[in-house]
C-alpha cells in the first residue's frame, strides 16, 4: 500500500492531502469534507480504512488553504461558498487523471456534511468523469440547481434522527437519476455518533463504491 502526504496545485493555490493507494486498487474515492472539518477528520479517517480494505484508493483533502481557514474564521463565507468548493473538487479530480498511481482508476467523490452538495456539485460539472458518489449526512439542496445533471449513481446515508435533513435528501432523491438511493441509518443522529451507527454508514459506503468502482 503506498500512503503519502500530497500537494495538488490549482489555479492559484496549493491544496494539501493524503493519499492511499492499496495494491491492486481499482478506484479511487475522493473525499470532501463538511464545515469546520478537515482531512485529519477520524471520522472520515474510519471511512477511508474500510475502504482500502476493499482495495478502493482515498484521497483525503482540505479544500480550503491554512490561510483560507484563518480568514474564514471570523467572515465564514468560503466553507459555505459551495460552487467554489465543487470547482476545486473537479481540479483535484483533474489532477488523479493525470497522476501516474492513479491516473487508470475509477473515481467517486465522498461527501460529508456541506461537502455533499460541493460533491454533487462537481459531479454534475462532468469535466471528469466520476463513477459514483455517496453522502453521508450531506446537504444535497445546497446543490439543487445541479441534482438533475448529476449522472453518477449517487448514495444519500442520513441518521434516523437527523429529522430536517432527512427531508431535505428525500427531496433530492426525487431530483436524482434512477440509480440513486437514500439509505437511513437507524437510531443516529447528524454526525453519527451513536454507538456502530459510524460502522454502519461506513460499510454502505464502501457497498456501493465496490458495486461502482469495481
Amino acid at each position: 500500500m503506498r500512503d503519502k502526504n500530497v500537494q495538488i496545485p490549482l489555479k492559484y493555490i496549493t491544496l494539501y492531502g493524503r493519499l492511499t493507494v492499496p495494491k491492486d486498487a481499482h478506484g479511487l474515492v475522493i473525499f470532501a469534507h463538511g464545515s469546520g472539518s478537515s482531512r485529519h477528520s477520524s471520522r472520515n479517517w474510519y471511512v477511508a480504512e474500510i475502504l482500502h480494505d476493499q482495495k478502493i484508493a482515498t484521497l483525503l483533502i482540505d479544500l480550503l488553504t491554512d490561510k483560507e481557514e484563518q480568514i474564514d474564521l471570523r467572515t465564514r463565507h468560503l466553507r459555505f461558498d459551495i460552487p467554489l468548493l465543487a470547482d476545486r473538487l473537479v481540479e483535484i479530480a483533474s489532477w488523479a487523471k493525470n497522476e501516474p498511481i492513479t491516473q487508470h482508476l475509477k473515481l467517486g467523490y465522498f461527501g460529508s456534511s456541506t461537502g455533499g452538495g460541493a460533491a454533487l456539485i462537481a459531479a454534475a460539472r462532468k469535466t471528469v468523469p466520476i463513477s459514483a458518489v455517496v453522502s453521508r449526512g450531506g446537504r444535497p439542496d445546497l446543490a439543487r440547481e445541479y441534482l438533475s445533471q448529476v449522472d453518477a449513481p449517487t448514495l444519500l446515508i442520513v441518521g434516523e434522527k437527523d429529522l430536517t435533513v432527512l427531508e431535505l435528501n428525500r427531496d433530492a432523491l426525487s431530483k436524482l437519476n434512477k440509480h440513486s438511493r437514500l439509505h437511513i441509518i437507524p437510531g443516529a443522529t447528524h454526525l453519527f455518533e451513536e454507538p456502530g451507527t459510524l460502522k454502519l454508514a461506513a460499510h454502505e459506503a464502501m457497498k456501493w463504491f465496490k458495486l461502482y468502482l469495481g
